[in-house]
């Protein structure tokens, strides 16, 4: 087990699901914030109006908001590197189209990167993490419209220059391939329903294809143009993009499922990633837009501001692989925003996400000799049903699972990938994205909050905290 140097062991979060906090102090509403919530079994909705008789668990989050001092403590004692958050869009612009920015949503994040930095923590700063601002989604259709393109550059504008001092490392959108893979108009885009209906909801009829490619080439926009703005007012930044790894293997040996396989790398995570690590459309994706009638708006001068605005490192989440087959009959397995056949060969979460360890090797091995740029892991961990107990969690599962992705990691470095960072998905534990519960948790801090938004907010140490610990004191080296 030998990792670089330097290596950037930490954890990450995101606004929506952690901070709370959603109408004081200025803040604006978000689309994340019209999402009530679910479990297992049950979708969460979307609904256009705040329901006084709905739940939704973004709002107090796990109040990151009022406790960050805390939390960041928990993560400094435990050795943190980098710690990978987001900004909240609506806390800097309420609206997200206003001319000047809500100046207590900027005291609180400068707060926060001061004491990371009193940590010597490096903040990895998501810029769009699924929270566009309801009121652009409402007036203008989201990210459909080019005019969000403008008011996010203004956003950006207002925080580079504010935390130059103290950010480095960005991320322009979190998962922005969820929108080719047919998920995420509502929380990606901003394209919201006529009716309230359940999130994750997607219509694939072509005027609705057309419209989310739309949305999706419009971030590609920009991600770029915030990319060449961020390197104009300071150089020393650093871009990524952030794409949600969806690994495909072929089911069988039958030539069909090897094209399918090999189709859905294409569109599932090469389409994005072409275009913002190399500044252009993948030729399978040009095939994709005629066989399924999808037309999109592309300005004479996009093409060369995607040549320009292209990323210095590629980062991604990784929980799970799937495989693919042309057999409609085979059971289909659950996944990240995704969906594939059941691999016989592999064990499954709590919530039947399939656990491929080996399968993050074999992803960091073809995105980086694909783009041969610095890499970073920012999302991974296991979501399960924790126990408090005796004020800890025995949650020994989860430190099986993060040693076999390590092991796998520190196999892709002897590989030669050039692996920079990893920050462990839900580092503390919050909200669900996909379900909207406290009950399927990743962290390795315990907080006392139940699915119906009860509990004391209180902070638990569990077994994997004290594992991860000595996991980045020895740099991997000691993982038993």
């Amino acid at each position: 087990m030998k990792f670089p140097d330097g290596f950037y062991w930490g954890g990450a979060t995101a606004a929506n699901q952690c901070e709370g906090a959603w109408n004081i102090d200025g803040r604006g509403d978000s689309v994340a914030d019209h999402f009530t919530a679910g479990n297992k079994t049950t979708p969460r909705f979307f609904t256009h109006e705040i329901k006084s008789d709905a739940y939704y668990p973004f709002h107090e989050g796990i109040d990151f908001y009022h406790h960050y001092k805390e939390d960041i403590a928990l993560f400094a004692e435990m050795g943190f590197k980098m710690y990978r958050m987001s900004i909240s869009w609506t806390r800097i612009f309420p609206k997200g189209d206003e001319d000047v920015p809500n100046e207590k949503g900027i005291q609180f994040y400068k707060s926060v990167f001061e004491e990371l930095k009193k940590y010597d923590i490096e903040p990895l700063v998501t810029i769009s993490h699924y929270d566009i601002p309801y009121h652009l989604a409402e007036k203008y259709g989201g990210w459909a419209s080019r005019k969000c393109i403008e008011y996010f550059l203004n956003y950006c504008r207002v925080i580079f220059n504010e935390y130059s001092s103290l950010v480095k490392y960005w991320l322009t959108f979190n998962e922005i391939n969820v929108l080719s893979n047919g998920y995420g108009d509502i929380m990606a885009a901003g394209i919201l329903p006529k009716e309230d209906g359940m999130m994750f909801l997607a219509g694939q009829d072509k005027e609705t294809k057309c419209r989310r490619f739309q949305a999706l080439h419009n971030q590609f926009i920009a991600s770029a143009k915030a990319v060449i703005l961020g390197h104009q007012i300071n150089p020393d930044f650093r871009f990524g993009c952030m794409i949600a790894a969806n690994l495909p293997y072929a089911y069988t040996c039958n030539p069909d499922d090897q094209l399918l396989a090999q189709r859905d790398m294409n569109l599932k995570n090469y389409f994005c990633a072409d275009v913002l690590c190399r500044g252009n459309y993948t030729p399978m994706a040009k095939r994709y837009f005629q066989e399924e009638g999808i037309e999109i708006e592309i300005e004479p001068e996009d093409h060369q501001i995607l040549k320009e605005g292209i990323v210095d490192f590629y980062s991604f989440s990784y929980y799970m692989s799937s495989c693919v087959s042309g057999d409609p009959d085979l059971a289909k397995a659950a996944g990240n925003m995704s969906e594939g056949v059941k691999n016989p060969y592999l064990k499954a979460s709590d919530w039947g996400w399939q656990i491929d360890p080996k399968g993050l090797r074999y992803y960091l091995n073809e995105v980086y000799g694909r783009y041969q740029i610095p890499v970073m892991v920012v999302e991974n961990g296991l979501g399960a049903h924790d126990v408090l107990e005796e004020g800890t969690v025995d949650d020994s599962y989860r430190i099986e699972y993060m040693r076999d992705h390590i092991r796998a990691m520190a196999d892709a470095i002897k590989d030669g990938v050039d692996l920079i960072g990893y920050t462990s998905w839900g580092c503390i534990d919050l909200v669900s994205l996909s379900s909207g519960e406290m009950k399927k948790r990743y962290g390795f801090i315990y907080v006392d909050r139940n699915n119906d938004g009860s509990g004391s907010l209180k902070r638990y140490r569990k077994k994997s905290f004290e594992w991860y610990k000595k996991v980045i004191r020895s740099n991997g080296e000691d993982i038993d």
